[in-house]
């Protein structure tokens, strides 16, 4: 739990869902933590944007199926007026998954399943809105694409690279997008990717991708051989490695919390590959894999971390660059192009 101290002020919480059920039950748990107060709930999508203008809430949770206008079209029609953070609440079905990788895609900045029990809620409540009061989110519609470099002179990347890995969470997959979206279809590498997400949703996000991509992106399978040219996303609730050049599932031993886990992955591709490795460290809260950066750069892997004015949390590339394995620091929108460069560069 949080303490009153852990923040500013109250953060002020607007429900959105057409079960009373499940405003209640979101309200109460909510307000476990007095760092929140729920300012009002509505029941549908026109009933928020009413609500919105009237209470001016910090935060928004938003049910996906709604009666009268669903929480998509209410999603589009906030943004386009209040630059606020809103958590899309989702039933954790392939159906429910596609519609709020969709929410994501327009602006949402993060998702809770109603099957996990709101695991994690107040925690994204609080860093979103941390993010937005110190003025480090971008507008969730309109992403601050302004380039932020490492102050020192990025090093000459000497080993062979041999597979780019990436880690993400909380604003991960349009983060996702704006680097995969900048490779090649020829791209010479395999690309193993590590998005903290619950069973369904990585499945929805990678057909996303995939749609949107020139390189071929895919949801890993145990024992799938890796090929350059194709990016690898470890299914959601399970534990993503890499051995003998393929990918390896399994359920989680309680190595970490999160399923899959940045530094998981990390360790394994540190193993397999020592230091011919790009590692880039793209939006999200906590630090996981920041362990797993740092001994990939002792190892001599070249490591990008995306920079605090285009992460919707700057908590896990933070993490990489304060632990001082960071080559670079760059906004979003630069990353895939420096992959690019660093790949066409002699080595």
């Amino acid at each position: 739990m949080l303490t009153p101290k852990s923040a500013p002020s109250l953060i002020r919480v607007l429900v959105v869902d057409d079960s009373s059920f499940m405003r209640s039950a979101i309200t109460r748990h909510i307000q476990r933590d007095p760092c929140f107060q729920v300012v009002g709930s509505a029941s549908n999508g026109r009933e928020a944007l009413a609500r919105v203008r009237e209470l001016r809430p910090d935060v928004v949770t938003m049910d996906v199926e709604m009666p009268e206008m669903n929480g998509i079209e209410a999603l589009r029609r906030i943004l386009a007026k209040t630059p606020i953070p809103v958590i899309m609440v989702s039933a954790q079905t392939a159906a429910g998954a596609k519609t709020t990788i969709e929410a994501l895609q327009i602006g949402a900045m993060d998702f809770i399943s109603k099957a996990a029990g709101f695991e994690h809620l107040h925690e994204k409540l609080l860093a979103l809105v941390g993010a937005a009061r110190a003025g480090s989110a971008p507008a969730p519609a309109l992403p601050d694409t302004r380039p932020f470099h490492a102050a020192t002179k990025p090093r000459l990347f000497q080993a062979t690279p041999r597979i780019v890995l990436i880690g993400s969470s909380t604003g991960g997959p349009r983060a996702l997008m704006q680097v995969l979206e900048r490779l090649p279809a020829r791209f010479p590498l395999p690309i193993v990717i590590a998005q903290h997400m619950p069973p369904q949703f990585t499945a929805a996000m990678t057909k996303w991708l995939n749609d949107h991509c020139a390189v071929k992106i895919v949801e890993a399978a145990d024992d799938m051989a890796l090929a350059p040219g194709v990016a690898y996303v470890g299914p959601g609730g399970m534990q993503f490695r890499i051995a003998g050049g393929r990918a390896r599932i399994a359920r989680d031993n309680g190595e970490s919390l999160y399923k899959p886990s940045v530094d998981v992955l990390s360790e394994s591709v540190a193993a397999a590959y020592g230091g011919h490795v790009f590692a880039i460290m793209l939006t999200g809260m906590g630090n996981d894999g920041a362990k797993g950066f740092l001994k990939l750069k002792e190892a001599g892997a070249y490591v990008i971390a995306q920079d605090r004015a285009t992460s919707a949390v700057w908590g896990m590339p933070r993490a990489v660059a304060e632990s001082g394995a960071a080559d670079e620091v760059l906004a979003v929108t630069e990353i895939g192009k420096r992959i690019n460069s660093l790949i066409s560069a002699p080595v």
